[in-house]
């Protein structure tokens, strides 16, 4: 069964109500998937508009890309 649990929300730069809200997710897609950490975007500071979900793995490759980027 699904689990999510909330780790942050920040405030969505450049909008009003907007946040970027971070939650690990275990087993997201059923039984034995492995889990993964979900990013949302909202503009209204409600339930997000997009959200992309990243394995486990991939966190540390994510954020050096991030890194780049900035």
């Amino acid at each position: 069964m699904s689990s999510i649990t909330e780790i942050e929300r920040i405030t969505l730069a450049n909008t009003k109500k907007g946040i970027i809200s971070i939650s690990n997710v275990t087993e997201p897609y059923g039984a034995g998937s492995g889990d993964v950490t979900s990013i949302g975007i909202s503009l209204t500071g409600k339930e997000p508009e997009w959200k992309v979900h990243i394995p486990t793995e991939n966190i540390d490759a994510v954020i050096a890309a991030l890194q780049k980027a900035k």
